[in-house]
């Protein structure tokens, strides 16, 4: 059956291993039937700061209360026109796929200010109006499904439990429980590639490959166990002391 897909991806070089990575999704997507809608952020001169001028109409001359006006612009449509098309897109997918490399143990500031711009109040959080009742597991893109490609520069050891820069997995915990799972998305395992630096053509045709593999069954495959937090699991947003006992920390909240 047809899907549509969003890709938004983010980086200046058109010659880059992401860029690389982004054309071959749009490939095999495109080849399996899918509609495929796509977000180049630098190639659209995103704007990646979220100030006064995404609030043309404010409600509060005197004072920037970011939530009041965010959610004032989105119940009145008096978004910028840029906002209200990503937000048009994220509404029309089925799946978004994440594609970026790794700066600074983190997503580059243009897809951080995606996020910051595009999550408007009411529209992936205050959903409906009822604070905090619709979120993680819940919220306006529930049912459908996002994957991380992340290129990374270092080795994979490095990122491994025990490794120095601390586990991939963790680090962006921020991004896949955070800005994909709270609005309801299903998240399924990050798709990673190590030592971009250093990558021989052949490694990358291998990468490459791989990555096609993996693309054929994103509607398919099992998402990362995310604790719902509408599940019964957590009393007051705090996990239930008879889930993972005496267990704390991000691990905590996926239901192994």
């Amino acid at each position: 059956m047809s899907k549509t897909v969003l890709i938004v991806y983010a980086h200046p070089e058109p010659t880059s291993l992401t860029r690389q990575f982004v054309a071959v999704t749009e490939q095999v997507l495109a080849g399996q039937g899918h509609t495929v809608l796509q977000s180049d952020l630098y190639g659209m001169g995103w704007k990646a700061t979220f100030d006064e001028h995404d609030f043309p109409n404010r409600v509060n001359r005197d004072r920037l209360a970011y939530v009041q006006e965010s959610g004032h612009a989105y119940t009145t449509n008096q978004q910028t026109e840029d906002v209200a098309a990503e937000q048009a897109k994220l509404l029309a997918a089925d799946a978004v796929i994440l594609q970026f490399p790794l700066w600074w143990f983190g997503m580059p500031a243009i897809l951080k200010g995606w996020i910051d711009r595009v999550y408007a109040y009411g529209f992936a959080y205050g959903y409906k109006n009822e604070g905090n009742r619709y979120r993680y597991g819940d919220g306006i893109l529930k049912g459908k499904r996002a994957l991380l490609s992340v290129m990374v520069g270092g080795p994979a050891t490095d990122y491994s439990p025990r490794g120095i820069n601390g586990p991939l997995e963790e680090l962006l915990f921020p991004i896949t429980h955070g800005a994909l799972f709270f609005p309801g998305m299903d998240v399924l395992p990050t798709h990673a590639v190590f030592g971009t630096g250093s990558l021989t053509e052949a490694t990358v045709d291998k990468e490459l490959t791989a990555w096609c593999e993996r693309l054929k069954h994103i509607f398919d495959e099992s998402p990362i166990p995310f604790r719902r937090q509408n599940s019964g699991q957590y009393q007051g947003n705090i996990l239930a002391d008879h889930i993972a006992e005496g267990e704390a920390g991000i691990a905590v909240h996926i239901d192994n």
